[in-house]
């Protein structure tokens, strides 16, 4: 079975009941979190899912569809604690240019195939694929492949947070 598989079906078969803390709200004025929760962004897009917080305490994530956890957000658990959200390092390809027009030209034909980027003023970052690399190294520009955690734009179309930190 697929990993992609793998979290459908627990998306499917989330068994609020049996897990001791459900995180189901925003902490909207919390400034400080008693616990954290690490995910890579592919979980962070999910809105239910059965998940390990960091300190292993098994948890239910219960939130309203079509939010995007951010590194930073911080949520409100069943048993009171504010839990914040860490984005895990994951494997991401990192694209350096020569001068910002490459660097546009890169974000042009990576965006037109629809793969989330996270920004920067001198490097782009997606999550690793070998294809999209040689595309890349074929436009002319360096490809590194690292460890690091993943923020993409959130997209013209999404409304963004709309929550407080």
């Amino acid at each position: 079975m697929k990993e992609s598989d793998k979290l459908d079906f627990m998306d499917r078969q989330l068994p609020t009941a049996n897990v001791p803390v459900l995180i189901d709200n925003w902490a909207k004025s919390a400034t400080s979190f008693d616990i954290t929760l690490t995910l890579p962004f592919e979980l962070r897009q999910r809105s239910r899912l059965r998940v390990k917080l960091d300190d292993n305490t098994d948890a239910g994530l219960l939130l309203p569809r079509g939010h995007i956890l951010r590194h930073g957000d911080r949520l409100l658990a069943s048993d009171g604690r504010i839990v914040e959200i860490r984005a895990a390092c994951e494997e991401v390809s990192t694209v350096h240019a020569r001068n910002g027009l490459d660097l546009l030209r890169a974000a042009y034909h990576l965006g037109n195939r629809h793969v989330p980027l996270q920004i920067a003023s001198d490097w782009l970052r997606y999550v690793h694929d070998r294809v999209l690399d040689e595309m890349v190294i074929g436009l002319g520009l360096s490809v590194d492949i690292e460890l690091a955690p993943f923020e993409p734009e959130a997209g013209a179309y999404k409304a963004g947070h709309t929550h407080e930190h």
